[in-house]
């Protein structure tokens, strides 16, 4: 679980964070869920490897506001030979309310963009809880 602020800039006129912007909250989450487990997406692209996301369902439940802090929590759903599901939300703990659930299904590719098979330490790192 990560935690961030809410800026400026995440948010249109009114204040409330554009629903795209959601998108990168999840990407922070899951790049930081890998991070913890030793993986650096750096060094995996530098090696010419990339986890794209192929299929992404999102439900928005309420908003988010300027300075807003919010929580980004990631969990594993499967592991498969070739693709990976994680199950995401976010929420806000200053009130409990959960802004967003949403389930991401990611693939693992060479740098041809061909799919591959993910690589043990992937996996395991996937596998730890």
């Amino acid at each position: 679980m990560i935690e961030r602020r809410v800026c400026y800039a995440d948010t249109d006129a009114g204040g409330v964070v554009y629903h795209g912007h959601y998108l990168r909250f999840l990407e922070e989450g899951r790049t930081e869920f890998l991070r913890e487990r030793g993986i650096s997406l750096k060094e995996l692209h530098d090696q010419g490897w990339l986890i794209p996301v192929i299929r992404l369902e999102i439900d928005y439940r309420a908003s988010a506001f300027l300075d807003d802090l919010v929580q980004i929590e990631t969990r594993v759903l499967e592991v498969t030979g070739g693709t990976a599901t994680m199950g995401q939300r976010i929420l806000r703990p200053a009130d409990g309310k959960f802004l967003v659930n949403s389930k991401v299904k990611l693939a693992f590719v060479d740098s041809q963009k061909s799919p591959r098979r993910w690589p043990p330490e992937l996996v395991q790192a996937f596998q730890q809880s």
